[in-house]
């Protein structure tokens, strides 16, 4: 059996936690949120920080100190990852599920993410290009 099959994410090394991480992305694109329902919408706009080809952040080791609202998984309640796309593998795990064939620990291959169409680098624009963040929600279409 693989590592994420036998252990939880708190049993999980430095090096094994990195390796969930798909590479798609996702978790760094902005989010709002509706005061009313606590409803979270993903928009089209990345942090600046991130490399929009490689999808990695550029301060990676810097990044919650440089972008205060930047979150580190691993500093949260796992039982608070619902924010996270559902392709997260963070949150499949938690939620029990199978990480899909396209993830890089499954097909063995990084480039299966953006292969897949899972990469935000098709579509991900960053703040520093855009004038107003409500005007850039998208819709999932998992």
């Amino acid at each position: 059996m693989n590592f994420w099959e036998t252990k939880t994410l708190a049993e999980m090394t430095t090096k094994e936690w990195e390796s969930i991480c798909d590479g798609c992305g996702k978790c760094c694109l902005n989010k709002l949120e509706d005061e009313d329902t606590g409803e979270i919408f993903f928009t089209s706009v990345v942090c600046n920080l991130i490399n929009l080809e490689t999808c990695q952040c550029t301060r990676y080791t810097e990044r919650t100190t440089l972008v205060p609202e930047c979150l580190d998984l691993k500093q949260h309640d796992f039982k608070d990852y619902n924010w996270l796309p559902t392709t997260c593998a963070y949150r499949l795990l938690i939620d029990k599920k199978p990480l899909p064939s396209w993830h890089p620990l499954v097909s063995g291959n990084k480039e299966s993410v953006k292969d897949a169409g899972v990469s935000i680098s098709s579509f991900a624009m960053k703040e520093s290009d855009i004038d107003d963040l409500e005007d850039h929600v998208i819709e999932w279409l998992e």
